[in-house]
């Protein structure tokens, strides 16, 4: 089998691009497990690994520290593209996040990105439009994750990196 060319497309900023360092770990119908260092390395963050949910709608990522330390659990509400003809995969960012940090304390992040997103006008910060469909899928899977998480059951997620490392 051979695995997709994976990319990562933003709407704010707008940019698509190819997740060419990303290390493809599993890969099946239902989920792709990756390992990865951060693009654009912060203060905190160096390196973690991802799951695709590929029919859920969202990614969750375990973020680490250079020490190895768990800086927390980051979950991207998004969409995903196959395109059979060059065996690709793209993840279109739908801005919603939630962060999920070692003491189990849970932060819903950009949602004012979604708003921004659906006007076109020039103070969007060079963002690209998010169409009324994409609008109504981020909230529908935001909502999905974190009914799983507010339930107790996040471990159900975090299991598929947590067994691979």
């Amino acid at each position: 089998m051979t695995y997709p060319t994976l990319y990562r497309k933003r709407i704010i900023p707008d940019e698509c691009i190819q997740l060419k360092d990303d290390i493809i770990l599993h890969c099946s119908e239902d989920i792709i497990l990756t390992k990865w260092n951060a693009i654009r390395p912060k203060k905190d963050l160096h390196h973690g690994y991802s799951c695709y949910f590929l029919k859920e709608g969202f990614k969750v990522s375990k973020f680490y520290c250079e020490d190895c330390s768990l800086l927390y659990w980051y979950c991207d509400i998004v969409e995903y593209e196959y395109r059979r003809e060059d065996n690709s995969l793209v993840s279109l960012d739908l801005l919603a996040d939630v962060i999920v940090y070692p003491d189990g304390f849970v932060k819903v992040m950009d949602l004012d990105e979604l708003a921004l997103s659906m006007d076109n006008s020039a103070d969007n910060s060079g963002g690209g439009v998010l169409s009324t469909d994409l609008l109504k899928k981020c909230l529908i899977r935001l909502n999905k994750l974190l009914q799983v998480i507010y339930s107790g059951n996040f471990h159900t997620l975090q299991k598929y990196i947590n067994e691979i490392e």
